[in-house]
């Protein structure tokens, strides 16, 4: 089996332009795929935004008008999952013959609920994975519905079986044990989280699943936010998220990154030949499993 090269996207979208966030999608696929790239990661809430450091006029038992006028601006920059955007997206994916994982917020199918998704490519275009956060963090909770976890199951690809997780979703035990029962070999990890205890998290999972993490953040100024907004971010430092992507190998070892206080591509291969091995003394889908024990549904696809 090859080893794949692995690209992350540490960048930021045009932030509440989604036709100008979608070009730049493209460029910056074509430039990892250029790079040899066989799986492309891009941060959570690339497309539709991570809008850090806005209120949208909200304060416990009250919201202001102007706040509302803000809250429609962010909507319309967000993708509904229609035929048009999936065709744009598995294009790419296509056109590179690479894996590809994008973190977007969506409008529903139906009404004005936004949920932060994650979306899996194959190498021919084929939608793999639709994945919903299945609990917002924080204030993240005004914004964005909740998914109802039935995504939560791994899935095949010709690098071994992998599996998806948003932010502080790796943070919920039974989330993760969900994924390490479908023998999860490459756990993606889009994240906007920034902080070194995040560095420390993805160590610890990548130990406790024996699986290849990938780690991908924006790298967000506060001068990419339009100057309407500017007066709000008063208090923002310059650089609103620095990062912080990276590749962990199925031993706890750091192989790429992380990645500070700039935009870039974050490049690895991954020696498949490293889970086995890791897996000599625990397996979490193995015989540390205790499935005479613990008990749950299938969560292969």
């Amino acid at each position: 089996m090859k080893n794949p090269r692995v690209a992350l996207i540490q960048d930021a979208p045009i932030l509440f332009d989604l036709e100008k966030s979608l070009e730049k999608v493209r460029v910056l696929s074509e430039e990892a795929a250029n790079k040899g790239a066989d799986l492309i990661l891009f941060p959570e809430a690339f497309l539709g935004g991570y809008p850090r450091g806005l209120s949208f006029g909200t304060r416990i038992g009250s919201r202001s008008p102007e706040g509302r006028d803000e809250w429609m601006e962010y909507w319309q920059a967000c993708p509904r999952l229609d035929e048009e955007l999936l065709s744009f997206l598995g294009g790419i994916a296509q056109k590179h013959a690479v894996y590809m994982g994008m973190g977007l917020v969506e409008k529903g199918q139906t009404g004005s609920s936004l949920y932060c998704s994650f979306l899996v490519f194959s190498p021919e275009g084929t939608l793999l994975k639709h994945h919903r956060k299945i609990k917002p963090t924080g204030t993240e909770r005004l914004i964005w519905g909740e998914g109802d976890g039935s995504s939560l199951k791994t899935f095949e690809s010709e690098y071994g079986m992998m599996g998806a997780l948003i932010c502080w979703e790796n943070y919920m035990p039974l989330a993760r044990t969900a994924l390490y029962e479908g023998a999860m070999d490459i756990h993606l990890a889009p994240t906007a989280d920034s902080r070194d205890s995040w560095k420390s998290s993805m160590i610890h999972i990548a130990l406790e699943g024996r699986c290849f993490i990938l780690s991908c953040n924006q790298f967000v100024k506060k001068d990419m936010y339009p100057v309407r907004f500017q007066a709000e971010l008063k208090d923002e430092k310059e650089i609103m998220c620095r990062g912080g992507s990276m590749v962990v190998s199925p031993l706890g070892e750091i192989i790429a990154g992380p990645l500070y206080n700039e935009a870039g591509i974050l490049l690895a291969e991954l020696d498949l030949g490293l889970i086995p091995k890791s897996r000599l003394d625990f397996e979490a889908s193995g015989h540390y499993s205790r499935p005479d024990i613990f008990h749950f549904k299938n969560t292969r696809t």
